[in-house]
C-alpha cells in the first residue's frame, strides 16, 4: 500500500514527542517508515530561579506541531488528514507538574533542569538504600514538603510532561512504565511501583503527618502494547483545532524520551545501549538485573517494556556548543559571508577532526546549569587554557565536542568498569551525531566502544513513540516480546553505520579527562563566585 492510501484509509500512526528545544511529530506506514513530519521550536524558560514551560505554550507547540505535520502530508499526498489507526505521546522526563482535584497547576511546571532538590536527593537516597537523582518527580515532592510549600496537601495528580498531555488528550492518569520508572522506582517483577520504597516514604516522619497518599496521586505504569486509552472529542480539538481530526483513536502508554530512544535505537534487549545526545545527553545500558551497589552517578531505570536500564544522565549537553556555532554564525553575518547553520554545524564538526587527540590542552565546561554526576550545583560555562596550549579553531571546537560528552563519560566509566555491566555496542541519535563521522568517532572514543548509527537515528523520539503504538495494534495473543518485535519487524532491513574507537583517540580522550577532573573545581568556585544577575 502506497503512503497515500495509507494515510487515506486511516491506517497511518502517529508519534509525537515534546523535547527540550523542539516538539516534533512523525507519520509513519505500516512498514514503520516516516511518510510526513512536523515540528514546532520551543525554549524553557528560566523564572524566579525555575527552568519551567507554561502549560500554554505547551498546547500551542501541540496544535502547531500537528498543523506543520498536516499540511506536510497534504502537500506530498494531497490528503487531508482525519483519521489515524494509533497515537503516541513523548516526552522530557522527570520533573514536577502538581494538579488538584479540578485540574488546576498547583505551582508552574519544574522541569528535570532544575537542581534545586539536594536535599530530598539524599535524604530518599538514604530511606530507600536506592539512588534517588535531584530531577525525579519524588525528589521534586519531598523537596516541596521540606521546603513547606502549602500547595503539597492540595496535590491530587503528579505526573510527567508525556503523561500530563495524555491525560489531557485522554482522560486517562497512566504513563508508560520507563517514564514511570523516572518518577519512583520501579519492581521489575510486579512492573509497579515498589511497594517497600512507598511504604518507607509513607511512615517517613517527614511525610507522615500529610495528608498525602503516594499510590494514589502517581499515574498508573503500563508496559508497551497496553492499550492507554482512546483520544477524546476534546483531545482531538486539542491537536487539531481546525476540526478535522477523528476522535476514538487508541493511545499507547506516554513514554519518556529515554524509553522512546531506546526504541529508536533498537536497544531494548539486554546488553544492549544507546545514547542520546541534544540539550542534555544520556547513556543507557539494558542489564538483566539492578545491580545492588549505590552509584549517585547513574539512575536505574526500565525499557519501555519493565526490563533494568542503567542510565547515566547529564543536565549539560550540546546548548553551550550550540552557542558557539551561533557566534560563528554572528561572525558570518558581520562579514556578509552567507552559510545556513546546517552547513556551519558541518564545517565546524569536520575541522574538529584535525585537531589533536587530546584537544592540544583545550578544556571547556559546557554547564549552563547544574550537573550532579560532578556535584557542580551551579552551571557557568567556562574555556580554560594554558599559555603553552595550543589554541586553534580545531583544538576548540574539538574540545568543546568532547565537552558535551566529558560528563557522560565519567558516569559510564563507572558503569563499565567498576560495575562489569557488558557492553557490545552503542547505538547513538540527537543533533550531535548529524554530522556523520564527528560525534560518532569521539563518543567511540569516550567509550572505547563501537557506536552505532541507523538511518533513523535523526527521527528520535517521535518515531521511537510511534513504533510503540504501532507495536499496541499487534494482536496481543500472538505479540512477540518488544525486542523481537523491533528486531524482526521493525530493524530488519535497516542500514546501520558502525564505528570503532580509533586507539589515538581513546587515549587523547582520557588525558582530556584528566585535566577535566583536575579543573573541576574551578567551575565550582565559578557557580559559587559569579552569582546569577537575572532576576526573573
Amino acid at each position: 500500500m502506497g503512503a497515500k492510501e495509507t494515510i487515506a484509509e486511516g491506517k497511518a500512526v502517529l508519534g509525537i514527542e515534546f523535547g527540550s528545544t523542539r516538539i516534533k511529530a512523525v507519520l509513519i506506514d505500516e512498514s514503520h517508515r516516516p511518510i510526513a513530519g512536523g515540528d514546532y521550536t520551543w525554549e524553557n524558560r528560566l523564572e524566579n530561579g525555575i527552568w519551567t514551560y507554561h502549560l500554554e505554550d505547551v498546547w500551542k507547540g501541540l496544535a502547531a506541531c500537528y498543523a506543520s505535520m498536516k499540511r506536510d502530508v497534504f502537500d506530498r499526498y494531497g490528503v487531508k488528514l482525519s483519521k489515524l489507526a494509533a497515537l503516541g505521546v513523548s516526552g522530557m522526563m522527570h520533573g514536577y507538574l502538581a494538579f488538584d482535584r479540578d485540574k488546576n497547576l498547583l505551582v508552574p511546571f519544574r522541569t528535570w533542569r532544575n537542581t534545586m532538590t539536594e536535599r530530598a536527593s539524599d535524604r530518599l537516597t538514604e530511606l530507600f538504600s536506592y539512588h534517588i537523582p535531584q530531577r525525579w518527580s519524588v525528589a521534586h515532592l519531598y523537596q516541596a514538603v521540606l521546603n513547606g510549600e502549602e500547595h503539597v496537601a492540595r496535590i491530587d495528580f503528579l505526573t510527567t510532561l508525556a503523561g500530563y498531555v495524555h491525560w489531557k488528550l485522554t482522560g486517562e492518569k497512566v504513563l508508560g512504565i520507563g517514564d514511570a520508572s523516572g518518577m519512583f522506582p520501579i519492581d521489575e517483577k510486579t512492573r509497579n511501583y515498589r511497594a517497600d520504597h512507598i511504604a518507607s516514604f509513607q511512615v517517613d516522619p517527614v511525610i507522615a503527618g500529610l495528608n498525602l497518599d503516594l499510590m494514589k496521586i502517581l499515574p498508573k505504569p503500563l508496559s508497551a502494547g497496553q492499550r492507554a486509552g482512546y483520544l477524546t472529542e476534546d483531545g482531538a480539538r486539542c491537536l487539531d483545532p481546525e476540526g478535522d481530526l477523528i476522535p476514538g483513536i487508541p493511545l499507547c502508554p506516554p513514554e519518556g524520551d529515554a524509553g522512546t530512544g531506546m526504541v529508536a535505537t533498537n536497544s531494548v534487549a539486554a546488553g544492549s545501549g544507546n545514547v542520546s545526545a541534544g540539550t542534555s545527553i544520556f547513556a543507557m545500558i539494558v542489564m538483566d538485573h539492578f545491580f545492588s551497589h549505590i552509584h549517585r552517578e547513574l539512575d536505574l531505570l526500565t525499557t519501555a517494556d519493565g526490563k533494568p536500564v542503567a542510565m547515566a544522565h547529564c543536565n549539560n549537553g550540546t546548548s553551550d556548543l550550540n552557542a558557539w556555532v551561533q557566534l560563528f554564525a554572528d561572525y558570518n553575518r558581520l562579514a556578509g559571508i552567507e552559510m545556513d547553520m546546517d552547513s556551519l554545524y558541518g564545517k565546524l564538526y569536520e575541522e574538529a577532526l584535525a585537531g589533536e587527540a587530546d584537544c592540544g590542552g583545550l578544556i571547556s565546561y559546557n554547564y549552563l546549569s547544574g550537573e550532579h554526576v560532578t556535584g557542580c550545583s551551579l552551571g557557568r560555562p567556562m574555556q580554560v587554557r594554558r599559555p603553552e596550549d595550543h589554541f586553534t579553531l580545531a583544538n576548540f571546537m574539538r574540545s568543546n565536542l568532547y565537552s558535551s560528552m566529558a560528563t557522560l563519560k565519567i558516569g559510564m566509566d563507572i558503569l563499565l568498569k567498576e560495575e562489569g555491566v557488558p557492553l557490545e555496542r552503542m547505538y547513538a541519535h540527537g543533533g550531535l551525531f548529524k554530522t556523520r563521522g564527528v560525534g560518532q568517532r569521539f563518543m567511540a572514543a569516550a567509550l572505547n566502544t563501537p557506536v552505532s548509527l541507523l538511518a533513523t537515528a535523526s527521527e528520535g523520539g517521535s518515531w521511537g513513540i510511534a513504533v510503540l503504538a504501532a507495536y499496541m495494534l499487534t494482536e496481543s495473543m500472538a505479540r512477540p516480546d518488544l525486542a523481537t518485535y523491533l528486531k524482526k519487524e521493525v530493524f530488519c532491513r535497516m542500514e546501520t553505520k558502525t564505528m570503532t574507537p580509533d586507539p589515538e583517540d581513546v587515549e587523547g580522550f582520557e588525558r582530556y579527562m584528566q585535566d577535566y577532573r583536575e579543573g573541576l573545581a574551578l567551575e565550582r568556585l565559578a557557580g559559587e563566585r559569579l552569582q546569577s544577575r537575572r532576576q526573573d
